[in-house]
């Protein structure tokens, strides 16, 4: 699902407005997850922390008109990618949760569907992109190491 600037933007401006809540100056905060729960139906966009307290709440128009029986897998790319910017970015290096903590997509359940991102100081969560044509390069590589 191809989303609109305008959209993407507000995504993104929900996510800082979640995350702004745990920026203060205090003592750092106890939070495993904040969960992202879009809502095909009415197109909303729910942020929860792990207590179920609701950070932030949007609309997005395309969400409420997507026809496909694929709602949320088509989402999942469009979120990691605004995640992993804001995280590239620095929006995340105030916020005083202890790590590490994630941000996940949830249904309407609430079960989790996929960890978007893993915010830690020593842990990358490794995604298919990265991992594509590591089989041939690490052949290569063994191959390569054999052969002298």
């Amino acid at each position: 699902m191809k989303l609109s600037q305008q959209s993407l933007s507000i995504i993104e401006s929900a996510i800082q407005k979640a995350v702004a809540k745990y920026t203060c100056n205090c003592e750092q905060t106890v939070v495993t997850d904040i969960h992202l729960q879009p809502d095909q139906t009415s197109g909303q966009l729910n942020i929860y922390n792990d207590d179920d307290e609701e950070l932030a709440n949007i609309m997005i128009e395309e969400w409420a008109t997507y026809e496909g029986d694929d709602f949320l897998e088509s989402v999942e790319p469009s979120l990691r990618n605004i995640l992993c910017r804001m995280k590239d970015a620095g929006d995340f290096d105030k916020v005083t949760i202890l790590k590490p903590y994630s941000f996940v997509l949830v249904d309407e359940e609430k079960e989790t569907i996929a960890e978007l991102l893993l915010v830690d100081d020593d842990t990358i969560l490794v995604n298919d992109e990265l991992l594509k044509g590591l089989d041939k390069e690490l052949d290569e590589f063994l191959k390569e190491l054999l052969e002298k």
